[in-house]
């Protein structure tokens, strides 16, 4: 009977009427949709503890049926909260599940592409923390299969500081010509995480961490309890992470990348500490040059780290002061921004603030409201995120090319269209990764 009534309910979505009052059917089979605001998801949350840790307040509205994690007690911890989830080690066990609606990826790094394209693959909703990816090809294969499904599913990458009302009075001041006409954009991440190389091998790995699993598709290397104990222990490494660039360069390129609606780079240039093949540099300095849209001529964007600094547009405006920040170049002046403050500086003879009208109040963009929730929402409404996969993903897809054009130390031409530099054999083959046998990125 339960399964003749689903079959009518997909049923009647399918028709005119249904699709006029925005009803919707969850991958779980569940009747979602603005006429259905108690209906429930059913949520796998992969990455139980650390990251997880700060969705279980806003998942908890839901029905948390899964949770996933390498560390069974860390696992044991999250089951306390929901303990009416089944338990999984593997997340490509987890994915098998058959009810799931949608998953929620708190892991390491370097599976995070791994987990969204799978999910995606699977019909289901998905949150997924930052960095989406850890190289260029891992972001562009995330985000091709969400644009095939961003019809029926919502997405959402964890640069959770986008939910400040700072980020959209930045963007109105960039877009309505507070500055002139913008030239140039800047961001920058003080952070310094110095590490010699990969850890040597150190004892063995507690009964509870289901190591081999958590180095995943990644080169094998051997457990040291040193990886252990956050993202910083690991991130820096390049078979782990992708350093700052994944870390805070997410969040601090997003004021950036939220303001000046770019697609993708036609030159990227780095700089910055002589290259280690094991960690992922501290000071770096990467650019791109951007091709016009259809309120802006061409600009250059530059990304700055572990104490590498654009220029101050004034001396008395020091920079060093922000730990994380962004710059705006205009031909009539500039911004200056944190996540949550900016500062205008007007500059020149000209830039008498004439030529800018601020925008009334029915205008001014409105507030996105709790991060999570506008995913939440989404996967039962109208699918819409600020943070979904396009976006983020094309702002981490020039961030990783920023890497690449660092280690061959050259400016590389990239067609972002086919996702290849155009004068660089090595800068290609740059762009992915291979994997360790058995794993595959588009199961």
């Amino acid at each position: 009977m339960a399964e003749k009534n689903l079959v009518q309910r997909r049923q009647f979505l399918k028709s005119t009427a249904a699709a006029g009052i925005g009803l919707i059917i969850l991958p779980s089979g569940t009747l979602s949709g603005a006429n259905a605001p108690s209906n429930k998801l059913n949520v796998a949350l992969i990455g139980a503890w650390g990251r997880g840790r700060a969705h279980h307040g806003s998942i908890s509205s839901e029905n948390i049926v899964a949770l996933c994690d390498v560390d069974e007690k860390k696992m044991a911890q999250a089951a306390k909260k929901f303990p009416k989830a089944k338990q999984y080690v593997d997340w490509r066990k987890c994915l098998e599940q058959k009810d799931l609606d949608a998953v929620v990826c708190c892991t390491t790094d370097h599976t995070h592409a791994f987990i969204a394209n799978w999910s995606l693959n699977r019909d289901l909703h998905v949150f997924c923390e930052k960095p989406l990816g850890n190289t260029v090809e891992e972001a562009r294969v995330v985000r091709a299969t969400y644009l095939k499904k961003k019809n029926k599913l919502a997405t959402q990458v964890g640069t959770q500081r986008h939910a400040q009302p700072n980020f959209e009075r930045v963007r109105e001041l960039v877009k309505d010509g507070a500055i002139g006409e913008l030239t140039d954009a800047y961001a920058w991440g003080n952070r310094q995480i110095r590490r010699p190389g990969y850890l040597p091998a150190k004892g063995q790995p507690p009964k509870n961490l289901h190591y081999d699993l958590w180095i995943g598709p990644s080169p094998w290397h051997p457990y040291n309890p040193g990886y252990f104990g956050g993202c910083l222990s690991w991130n820096m490494y390049w078979d782990f992470g992708s350093g700052q660039i994944g870390d805070m360069g997410s969040h601090t390129i997003d004021l950036v990348w939220n303001a000046i609606d770019a697609g993708r780079p036609t030159t990227a240039k780095g700089e910055g500490q002589e290259y280690n093949p094991e960690v992922t540099p501290v000071e770096l300095h990467t650019s791109f040059d951007f091709p016009a849209n259809d309120w802006r001529g061409p600009i250059k964007v530059h990304w700055y780290q572990g104490g590498m600094m654009p220029r101050s547009p004034k001396g008395y405006v020091d920079l060093n002061k922000i730990g994380h920040g962004a710059m705006f170049k205009g031909t009539k002046g500039y911004i200056v921004c944190d996540f949550g403050s900016r500062i205008l500086l007007p500059f020149g003879n000209d830039a008498d603030l004439t030529y800018y009208k601020g925008r009334d109040k029915d205008d001014v963009i409105p507030p996105l409201g709790h991060f999570q929730k506008e995913w939440i929402d989404a996967c039962k409404g109208d699918l819409k995120t600020h943070c979904d996969f396009d976006y983020g993903g094309t702002a981490i897809e020039m961030m990783l090319l920023g890497l690449v054009a660092y280690r061959v130390g050259k400016k590389i031409n990239y067609d972002g269209k086919n996702g290849r530099v155009t004068n660089s054999d090595e800068a290609n083959g740059l762009l992915s990764k291979k994997y360790r046998p058995g794993w595959t990125l588009n199961g």
